[in-house]
């Protein structure tokens, strides 16, 4: 033994047996990454009650919104074909409630031709409204309000009272028929149904002759 090297211990004894414990080894690295705990990865993308919620309900919103936008641009092509149809059944009616207080015997024929007019047409509408989606007898509250002849009804009555009711009646109804030509013409450049530009020019061809003769009315005409 050299004087300067210290003591080494004695090696560790086995408490179970007189034979001393072999050295420990050191453990790879390895051996103990695998052994230990590993930490588990946590999902991308985690769903609860509350996110399956809300997604749900934003796809309901976009639904309803995509409904409305087809609702909508559905509307706008059937809207005039509704107008066409709720104009003619208030004409119609205008012209029936007048014939009593028409006092010119020509204003009375005339009249009498365009209810004639007026029946047959709204009756024959129907089909060529029906290929086009739109039901005459179903027509929505919205559009038969803008269509409505209170006002010239009122006005009439005024005529009526103050002796004026011919003169007053065939400007109305020439403006009337003025405004049912124009809406015939717009819904005839527009569609694309044989079946209604059909319908469209022959009602138009004639009713144009019977527009002019209410245009051109003087209280002269016996």
């Amino acid at each position: 033994m050299y004087p300067n090297q210290p003591p080494q211990a004695p090696p560790p004894q086995n408490p179970f047996s007189q034979e001393p414990l072999p050295p420990q080894q050191q453990m790879p690295v390895d051996y103990l990454n695998q052994i230990a705990p590993q930490a588990q990865k946590k999902p991308l993308f985690t769903f609860g009650i509350k996110q399956v919620a809300v997604i749900g309900a934003a796809l309901v919103i976009l639904v309803l919104i995509l409904a409305g936008v087809v609702n909508s641009t559905a509307g706008g092509k059937t809207e005039p074909l509704e107008r066409l149809s709720a104009r003619l059944t208030a004409t119609e009616k205008i012209a029936t409630d007048a014939q009593i207080n028409l006092k010119s015997s020509k204003l009375r024929s005339l009249n009498s031709n365009l209810k004639l007019y007026m029946t047959n047409t709204n009756r024959d509408v129907a089909t060529p409204l029906m290929s086009a989606g739109v039901d005459a007898k179903k027509l929505s509250t919205k559009v038969v309000a803008l269509e409505s002849t209170t006002a010239m009804a009122a006005r009439l009555e005024d005529a009526r009272l103050n002796a004026v009711y011919d003169r007053t009646y065939a400007r109305e109804m020439a403006y009337q028929l003025g405004t049912l030509l124009t809406l015939m013409n717009q819904i005839y450049s527009s569609t694309s149904s044989t079946q209604l530009k059909t319908f469209l020019k022959s009602s138009y061809d004639n009713l144009k002759p019977t527009q002019e003769s209410f245009a051109n009315f003087t209280t002269t005409d016996s």
